[in-house]
């Protein structure tokens, strides 16, 4: 299939919302595949996931993050991945719900999508329209709804991942437990002026991140934050910006998202032909730095 010249990439909010409205409605077409290689092309934002339980405070750290960015002179994409509708597979919370968006911002771009048939994890269509969004924008903030596969799938979409815990919630043990520790480049303990159950929560979250093995000399950190105070929200900043600098270092952002595009063009071939169609189709190679939409068709 030719997918033909490559559309301009949308500049504006509301040509932005239209094409990810038709991101999600026709994610195969010619049009929507040039507009996606041209995207994976022009890279600009670096993506940060958030993840971790439902109720510890992602929504919140995020509008935080928003306004640490923007306060900056940075604009900023935010994808809020909910549950979906059993009824319509839309989502059900919506951005209005879980951030506060100023309108006549410019420079900030909100946008809930639905986890759709994955339980708690990232529909197939979330990479593609971080990829849009990070040609767009200095900033992407991808929070996940924190439930099932999401807290493992965004590893599949951001370059930095936050995992959040809170004080009191047993959420250490299950981060041991779960092998998610090997996931996040950032953790972080959030309610962090909760006194010494805080304390507490953060050196444990120290030690279950003592067992796992540093992605390439980067030893995951761990930080308290308070959303609400503000407390280490500089640090956190600060850190996020560290990790970016060291991505962009011998390569390893490249190979990052090299890595994330034959993930995203294996798990779209195994979509739409099977487990029998991908192995009587086999998964195309993808060069450094290739795009891997127009591969999937």
């Amino acid at each position: 299939m030719s997918i033909g010249a490559p559309p301009p990439l949308p500049r504006s909010k509301r040509a932005l919302a239209r094409a990810l409205a038709h991101l999600e409605s026709a994610p195969g077409t010619p049009e929507v595949v040039a507009l996606l290689e041209a995207a994976y092309a022009e890279p600009r934002a670096q993506v940060v996931g958030l993840t971790g339980p439902p109720g510890v405070g992602k929504s919140t750290l995020t509008g935080r993050l928003i306004a640490a960015y923007r306060g900056r002179g940075e604009t900023v994409g935010v994808v809020a991945v909910d549950p979906s509708s059993r009824r319509s597979g839309g989502a059900l919370l919506g951005d209005r719900l879980r951030l506060r968006s100023d309108a006549e911002d410019a420079g900030l771009f909100v946008r809930s999508m639905a986890a759709r048939d994955r339980l708690g994890g990232l529909a197939e269509i979330t990479w593609s329209a971080v990829v849009l969004m990070r040609a767009l924008f200095d900033r992407v903030l991808v929070e996940t709804v924190g439930v099932g596969q999401s807290e493992t799938d965004v590893a599949g979409v951001a370059d930095t991942v936050v995992f959040c815990v809170q004080p009191g919630g047993g959420d250490s043990l299950q981060f041991m437990k779960a092998g998610i520790v090997e996931i996040p480049q950032v953790a972080v303990v959030t309610k962090a002026d909760m006194g010494k159950v805080a304390q507490r929560a953060l050196a444990d979250l120290a030690g279950a991140l003592s067992l796992a093995e540093p992605e390439d000399g980067w030893p995951v950190r761990s930080l308290g934050v308070s959303a609400e105070s503000g407390e280490g929200l500089a640090e956190l900043v600060a850190t996020l910006d560290a990790h970016d600098a060291w991505l962009k270092q011998e390569g390893r952002l490249g190979e990052r998202r090299h890595a994330q595009a034959e993930a995203w063009l294996r798990a779209a071939i195994l979509e739409r032909w099977g487990r029998e169609g991908l192995r009587a189709r086999g998964l195309p190679a993808l060069a450094p730095g290739q795009a891997p939409f127009a591969a999937a068709l």
